[in-house]
């Protein structure tokens, strides 16, 4: 059995440094385990808007919103998901609008029966600094993949930090912040060798 892991882009720029970091991460998650596949959804240019609270979705993976939502239900309710990473870039020392619309979205699954519960879940970030709200905002990620009952992963030993906390501007592009990059291979990994272990495998 496959186990997938999926990558949510929260950048409202297509292709950019946000999932360059996300890529790294789940090809590192891919190549340590191969029984995992990955797979992304990028945000960009698509219309997820924040949930009005309309209670379509009390009791069905259904919402009144006419939206691109509804098009990342099948995605997130594969019963081979077994990890969830949420990447955003930092913006005023925290997530993305487009974050937060897809946390307060997701809050279908956790009415229709828990479906996110004993996912590995894990938070990649990507600031403009070096120390710019990136432990934050995973924080913040943290908070929405507890209340749907979830494993929250870090970057996992020997560093054990928070998640993948990565610098955009430095001196040489994301591709040389080579300490940023290792917590995202290193989140990959992890969330990985969870979801395997939740999942019997």
């Amino acid at each position: 059995m496959t186990v997938k892991i999926v990558g949510v882009c929260c950048s409202p720029r297509k292709g950019k440094t946000t999932r360059y970091a996300l890529d790294v991460c789940l090809k590192a998650a891919e190549e340590a385990f191969p029984d995992v596949k990955g797979a992304v959804i990028e945000l960009a240019g698509m219309d997820v808007r924040g949930c009005i609270a309309c209670g379509t979705c009390m009791k069905k993976l259904e919402c009144s919103q006419k939206d691109d939502f509804p098009s990342l239900i099948p995605i997130l309710s594969d019963p081979d998901l077994g990890g969830l990473i949420v990447a955003t870039p930092i913006y005023l020392g925290m997530m993305t609008s487009q974050c937060k619309a897809f946390l307060d979205r997701t809050v279908m699954f956790r009415r229709n029966g828990f479906r996110f519960r004993n996912v590995a879940g894990g938070a990649l970030t990507v600031g403009g600094f070096r120390n710019g709200g990136q432990e934050a905002a995973i924080q913040a990620v943290h908070a929405a993949m507890l209340v749907h009952d979830m494993v929250i992963v870090g970057d996992g030993s020997p560093g054990a930090h928070l998640g993948g906390t990565l610098w955009s501007n430095h001196q040489g592009g994301i591709e040389a912040d080579d300490l940023g990059l290792t917590t995202a291979r290193s989140l990959g990994a992890r969330v990985a060798e969870v979801a395997l272990k939740l999942h019997g495998k």
